[in-house]
């Protein structure tokens, strides 16, 4: 027996059933699961550019007969919709099994997107464990699974089912040989001729799918009763377990396709039903599709966020048991960029120019936070440089601020660098900064083209990001120190004034891959209480209580000297060159 997160069970399924060839983009809340199964014996896994590309190696892979993992958050879906319809009609050739990791209370997400209903729109199998064992179990008979039906198969989970530690018992690999490959246009290449008979294909495989549901070992009912029966799935079970005692459950484990008769039979033997979810409607909405009629809350669940056994007795009416309170003088941790981190010289910058700043997903969204504050828009991966050219064309020909887009090397290569080519192809302009920190940082700090780090550390090469932005036909193309701050400004501001496309490469690792510590810098007699350092958001530096004068954490503090170059008094000095302030003063 060993306690295993959901993401770190699902990779040991997958290797149990004898995958040996993983794909992936890393998103919270499923990157580890990639990261464990890279790690098993006899298998093959590496990070893609994106999850389309994930996807579509995983059908290639699986046609040529292996079995397949892929993995990505639940907007990652949205990104590998493309080949994951078009693979529900060619189906698989050998087992193929895609984890849609969900976020339930957005704690790593711009949206609370619930997978099942590509599920239900692709028509493809889902199962949702609702702990670590579950989740090691489905994973490993999924394969089984997606060659019986001739489909990819979707595991849903919840970033609790994700990162909860729960007991598992590991089993050995099943060697699970290749399918030998042979030529088969008619089911592999989609053009309409070839099409229309997987369609049909497809809508017979959906009937048998659904008689399957009616005994499917991963549902279970669980009988205390006949006053209240509720149906439920995934981490809301564990939630209901605890809330409601007494109520009897009906506990899906496969959630496309549902056991229609079987739901009939249940809520035929409960004198009400309810159904319990998270953040969406896809559960009641389709018990009711069956005919079966669905009581309503006394007191209606939350309609975003996670579930809690306290909001599932709140909404049954049922008085939550004494607590503690939470003490008033706990002070709040906001998220903020690193101390050190080489994005904040760039965003205190483009603040201080009132530039118009279209952002991206990543740690730099933080850019958007007081008292940096300088981010206006972020909407999906890439959409930094699409948009900065959106707002360019609408105020074409008139007098406006500066418009910029920030985009990190990672994001870059996942979806910026088409909408780069986008723009350049329509001769569009403005700014597109690119933040290469060296790293995806936001998810954990794992590799990508532009750092050429592969996942299972493998001979690679780097991709040089000038030279590929200037092959697309940047001209005006930059590389820039993001911890010089005279050197940040210039180029931001020339960038600015010129009228074509400019892209500036701000390269500096992240602190947490270049681990090196500086001196911390010390505040001298010299300050003035002005509190300009103070708007650069970093966590080393605060203000005393009675003074307002500035002061520095040295347990923080990574030598990093941003603060210094602000302050116009030369009163940040590094700890042993007290003596000697640094040149300049460079300030607001």
């Amino acid at each position: 027996m060993e306690l295993m997160s959901g993401n770190e069970a699902i990779a040991q399924g997958a290797w149990e059933a004898g995958a040996r060839i993983g794909t992936a983009y890393p998103g919270t809340p499923s990157t580890e699961t990639m990261e464990a199964f890279a790690k098993k014996d006899g298998v093959y896994a590496e990070w893609c550019v994106n999850e389309k590309v994930a996807v579509e190696v995983a059908v290639g892979a699986s046609a040529a007969g292996a079995r397949v993992l892929s993995t990505m958050k639940h907007v990652g879906v949205n990104v590998a919709a493309d080949p994951l319809f078009t693979a529900a009609y060619t189906g698989v050739g050998g087992g193929f099994v895609i984890l849609a990791a969900d976020d339930p209370g957005m704690y790593s997400s711009q949206n609370e997107q619930d997978s099942h209903f590509y599920a239900r729109a692709a028509h493809i199998p889902m199962l949702e464990p609702a702990d670590s064992a579950e989740a090691l179990r489905f994973a490993r008979e999924a394969y089984e699974l997606s060659e019986r039906f001739d489909v990819p198969v979707l595991i849903r989970s919840t970033v609790r089912v994700s990162h909860t530690k729960t007991p598992v018992e590991p089993g050995d690999r099943v060697e699970a040989p290749s399918k030998p490959y042979e030529s088969d246009p008619a089911k592999w290449v989609m053009m309409p001729a070839f099409a229309k008979p997987r369609r049909k294909a497809q809508l017979a495989r959906i009937d048998s799918l659904r008689a399957w549901a009616e005994d499917c070992p991963y549902n279970e009912v669980v009988r205390r009763g006949s006053a209240v029966g509720v149906v439920c799935a995934g981490a809301a079970f564990q939630h209901v377990a605890e809330a409601l005692p007494e109520a009897s459950v009906f506990k899906l484990g496969c959630t496309w396709p549902l056991p229609a008769e079987a739901l009939r039979a249940f809520a035929a033997s409960m004198e009400s039903l309810y159904v319990v979810e998270e953040a969406s409607e896809y559960l009641s909405e389709s018990v009711r599709a069956l005919g079966v009629e669905v009581s309503a809350f006394p007191h209606p669940l939350p309609r975003d966020g996670e579930l809690s056994p306290g909001l599932v007795r709140a909404a049954f009416g049922i008085e939550e048991p004494a607590c503690l309170p939470m003490p008033d003088d706990v002070p709040g941790r906001p998220p903020a960029l690193c101390a050190g981190c080489p994005h904040r010289l760039v965003f205190k910058e483009l603040s201080r120019m009132k530039a118009v700043v279209t952002g991206d997903i990543g740690c730099y969204t933080l850019g958007a936070l007081p008292p940096l504050s300088a981010m206006d828009a972020c909407v999906d991966m890439g959409a930094s440089v699409s948009m900065s050219h959106g707002f360019e064309l609408a105020w074409a020909g008139a007098e406006h601020r500066p418009v910029v887009g920030v985009i990190g090397d990672s994001t870059f290569a996942h979806s910026g660098l088409s909408a780069l080519i986008s723009t350049v192809y329509n001769k569009g302009g403005g700014t597109v900064c690119v933040l290469d920190n060296r790293t995806t940082a936001m998810t954990g700090r794992q590799g990508n083209p532009f750092n050429g780090e592969t996942l299972q550390k493998r001979p690679s090469r780097e991709l040089d990001l000038e030279g590929v932005v200037r092959a697309v036909g940047v001209e005006d193309v930059r590389t820039v120190d993001p911890n010089d701050a005279r050197a940040v400004r210039r180029a931001l501001k020339e960038a600015a004034a010129n009228p074509e496309l400019t892209v500036i490469v701000f390269r500096s690792p992240c602190v947490l891959i270049d681990r090196r510590r500086d001196a911390p810098y010390v505040v001298t007699d010299g300050c003035t209480a002005c509190g300009v350092c103070s708007t650069l958001g970093c966590p080393a530096v605060a203000k005393e209580p009675a003074s307002n004068r500035a002061l520095i954490d040295a347990a923080q503090c990574v030598g990093c000297g941003q603060c210094a170059q602000y302050c116009a008094y030369r009163a940040i000095v590094q700890r042993g060159s007290e003596g000697s302030p640094l040149e300049g003063g460079f300030h607001e």
